[in-house]
């Protein structure tokens, strides 16, 4: 009888340690939640790149460097950046989903025209905390020249006037 309660015990735990590990891989592979950032320029385009300061807004004190990575590139095709319009209608994300579901994916192409821009830590004055929330800002140097080109490759049409 003990027997087969530890074997019922020992399968149990089992079951659960599997359990949790598959639920937290697939947490990681998720997509990232809606993006809600303001993005400005920090400096001037120097051989296809631009420096910008990217602030997303977090329930948290502190945002993982990639997101504040994607929300910049997200930024510099959509919204624009002071001396840089949009390249594209924000329209263009629902006609090329497939497109843009897989560049900005967790493990993305987007996180090859991006890099932050010194060691990458918050600085104090960089954290606001607004109501119950955060607004946190992170310096990043995005290959604007590269992204440009990956984007029209990848067909997305990419507006002339800017």
């Amino acid at each position: 009888m003990k027997r087969t309660v530890r074997l019922s015990s020992l399968i149990f735990v089992l079951m659960l340690t599997i359990t949790i590990g598959v639920n937290a891989q697939t947490k990681s592979k998720r997509q990232p939640e809606p993006l809600r950032y303001e993005i400005e320029n920090v400096g001037t385009e120097i051989k296809g790149i631009a420096s910008v300061k990217v602030w997303t807004y977090s329930k948290e004190p502190k945002i993982s460097v990639e997101l504040a990575k994607r929300n910049a590139v997200h930024g510099i095709i959509f919204k624009g950046v002071s001396g840089m319009k949009a390249w594209a209608e924000i329209s263009e994300e629902d006609t090329k989903k497939a497109f843009f579901d897989k560049f900005f994916a967790v493990d993305g192409d987007y996180g090859k025209y991006v890099s932050v821009s010194g060691d990458g830590e918050t600085r104090a004055e960089d954290r606001i905390k607004i109501g119950k929330e955060y607004k946190i800002g992170i310096n990043v140097s995005v290959k604007v020249k590269d992204l440009r080109k990956a984007l029209v490759a990848g067909g997305i049409k990419i507006r002339n006037d800017f």
